[in-house]
């Protein structure tokens, strides 16, 4: 069976100082990672980060280490500068989230969260 792939939602933050903006895709897929199985991906800057049920579980695991409840996945976040930025998150609970925070130089930071179709 092939992966079909839904959009779950698209935004783009404006950038004032120079007209530019960061977009964002949010896909959910009915097979990621090594066991096909189903999970999110989230597209921005051309950089994909997949939250899998694999991955997510060693996120997860090294949260629990770390005592924390919101895990920054820091080799896929773009914190360069602290003006603007994208980070992404995996945020523990019941149901688990992938959350991502986009900053540009003119705006706040916009947050938004997504539920992620499995458990670990």
């Amino acid at each position: 069976m092939a992966n079909v792939k839904t959009v779950l939602d698209q935004w783009s933050v404006k950038d004032l100082e120079d007209n530019s903006s960061i977009n964002v895709l949010v896909e959910g897929c009915t097979e990621l990672g090594n066991n096909a199985q189903p999970g999110v991906q989230i597209i921005c800057m051309g950089h994909y980060v997949t939250y899998e049920p694999n991955i997510v579980e060693q996120w997860a695991y090294k949260a629990g280490k770390q005592g924390i409840s919101e895990y920054l996945l820091e080799d896929k976040s773009w914190t360069f500068h602290e003006d603007q930025y994208v980070k992404y998150f995996l945020v523990l609970g019941s149901p688990l989230k992938a959350r991502i925070i986009v900053k540009t130089r003119s705006s706040k930071p916009n947050t938004r969260e997504y539920d992620l179709p499995f458990e670990v």
